[in-house]
């Protein structure tokens, strides 16, 4: 989660040394909660917030340990809304998850008023008795909002562990108290649904639609997550906003359309959480021509909107990945089946090997090539099975420098290139990177952004529980 430049190396070394003496264990995460100085331009000073919607952090101290940080954090609408969220395939799914698909399958995807979650425990793998706990934190907050059966529930933290319900209860109507619009609560509510985030996820835009050309709309969104990140969303939570009038009809297919085109092309180290979950509300409250079909424009032109920026959302969870020095788009280009293509860049992205070869700024393409070439074949003791998409032979490997520089090839048509080592190492020196495969088998395309593996990572998650 940490970005750990060369500085943080020297620093992490003196502090392995410090360690063998104090017994101490040090992270590339400022431990007073400050954001690093080289994630800051990650946070936004100002943003344009939907009507209509009120937000806040609190502190709760789920963890005993924490009484500096807010760690309870609700999302509400003045007025009902349209909702829709997507959820983990992880087959041992939190209680919210569970609580919270629920709801939204009775409600019809209409009537809620808020989110409401908790940092610090996964309430997962809890039993009835976790279960127990979603529904009355929901109700709780139903309360304040004066609603019923009106808000979903989200987790963050360690899973196997009961939740402190009745302190988060008691923290909820200071929570509803402490609402606010404006971009010092929104930045708050941010903050309180971290855990081992080095930096606040938050983003605000405004857009057009086709009916509307003259109304200024408006979306809002936050995110968190920095480990156990390999989305299959079909401990990383999400919540978008807008006050652009979509019907609870037509909001779950924009959501999932967007989501299988960001969240769900991210890694950092390849583990589906048992807690994703990423929630669209839009309220109306701007106004305006309803967006109730399928096959209009406004459709089409909100749901592009949605899948913009769910990606940039997805991107900071990436650039906040544990321990990550760096950030990787992994792009596989002329295949055969747009599914061969999403799997070939997942394999590369989730590699161990070509993530530290990356971290260790080594031009290792072998590594690439590699997990390319497992990446479609049969499981072991099943017959060997034909791959399309992959012929040795026409395939091509670049690095893509991110400074519009030429690419730097690696492999072209199977045959490699003699590398310019000393090029490599400069590309490798950059922050963001782009590596590129082509198939030659096809025109199909897909996309996947993920970090590199440092030593940071093992370091946070051996005491993530202490």
């Amino acid at each position: 989660m940490a970005l750990q430049s060369s500085v943080c190396r020297t620093s992490s070394q003196l502090s392995q040394l410090v360690s063998k003496v104090s017994g101490a264990r040090f992270y590339s995460a400022p431990v007073n909660g400050s954001i690093p100085a080289a994630k800051r331009k990650y946070v936004p000073t100002s943003g344009t917030y939907p009507r209509g919607f009120k937000v806040s952090g609190t502190i709760v101290g789920v963890k005993p340990k924490n009484t500096t940080k807010p760690d309870l954090a609700f999302i509400t609408s003045d007025t009902p809304c349209a909702a829709a969220a997507v959820f983990t395939k992880n087959k041992f799914q939190a209680a919210p998850v569970t609580f919270s698909r629920a709801l939204l399958q009775q409600q019809k995807n209409s009537g809620l008023r808020g989110v409401i979650i908790n940092s610090g425990c996964a309430n997962a793998v809890t039993g009835k008795g976790g279960l127990e706990d979603a529904e009355r934190m929901a109700k709780e907050a139903d309360k304040s909002l004066g609603a019923d059966k009106a808000t979903i529930v989200m987790s963050t933290g360690v899973i196997g562990q009961r939740l402190p319900i009745q302190k988060i209860l008691d923290k909820v109507p200071a929570a509803y108290e402490g609402l606010g619009d404006t971009h010092k609560h929104w930045l708050t509510c941010a903050t309180a649904i971290c855990t081992t985030d080095t930096f606040p996820k938050l983003i605000s835009k405004t857009f057009t639609l086709p009916s509307s050309p003259s109304i200024e709309y408006r979306i809002a969104g936050t995110t968190k997550g920095a480990g156990m990140i390999h989305p299959n969303m079909a401990t990383l939570l999400g919540v978008i906003a807008t006050d652009a009038p979509i019907s609870p009809a037509v909001i779950p297919p924009i959501l999932k359309y967007a989501v299988d085109r960001s969240f769900n092309s991210i890694t950092i180290d390849g583990d589906t959480s048992t807690n994703d979950t990423i929630a669209l509300l839009a309220n109306g409250a701007a106004g305006g021509q309803g967006v109730t079909s399928e096959d209009s424009a406004d459709f089409k032109a909100f749901r592009n909107v949605v899948t913009d920026f769910a990606t940039d959302l997805a991107k900071l969870v990436v650039r906040d990945g544990e321990g990550a020095t760096k950030f990787v788009t992994i792009r596989v280009t002329e295949s055969s089946s747009e599914d061969g293509a999403r799997k070939i860049a997942s394999t590369i992205a989730r590699s161990p090997l070509v993530k530290t070869a990356l971290y260790g700024k080594d031009a290792n393409w072998g590594r690439i090539l590699c997990a390319t070439g497992y990446s479609l074949i049969s499981e072991p003791g099943q017959p060997v099975n034909d791959v399309e998409e992959i012929v040795p032979e026409k395939t091509s490997v670049s690095f893509v420098p991110t400074d519009g520089s030429p690419e730097l090839k690696l492999l072209v048509n199977g045959e490699p290139e003699v590398v310019d080592e000393a090029r490599a190492a400069q590309i490798l020196e950059h922050e963001d990177l782009e590596i590129l495969v082509r198939l030659g088998t096809g025109k199909k395309e897909a996309t996947y952004w993920t970090c590199d593996y440092s030593h940071e990572y093992i370091t946070i998650n051996g005491d993530y529980r202490t």
